[in-house]
């Protein structure tokens, strides 16, 4: 998964797998990154391709449209198709606009 935390820190912002420990959490705009599951091609019981699929959440205080093209602009850079959403979290006070793709 190193490809996959080189593109992170293209995108320049500070990121953890997951979730930031308790209290060490940075200002937004900040990210977390999942890797929730597999999606490999397999036959005869063997995996043949495997594929992880990857989940980017950025959150940000407020919308920042700016913010969001730094993360699609490295996408797009890479290649990398996406599908993106976005949710409000109202115990957090932060916006969490969710990148949701699949990597070799």
């Amino acid at each position: 998964m190193d490809e996959l935390i080189q593109i992170i820190e293209e995108m320049g912002i500070p990121f953890a797998y997951d979730h930031f420990a308790e209290g060490e959490s940075p200002d937004p705009p900040f990210i977390c990154y999942l890797i929730p599951g597999t999606d490999n091609f397999a036959a005869d019981g063997r995996v043949y391709y495997k594929t992880n699929e990857v989940r980017i959440e950025l959150y940000t205080d407020r919308k920042d449209l700016s913010v969001e093209e730094k993360v699609t602009a490295v996408l797009d850079s890479h290649g990398i198709f996406y599908t993106q959403s976005e949710t409000w979290i109202e115990s957090e006070k932060l916006y969490e606009v969710l990148f949701s793709f699949e990597i070799a």
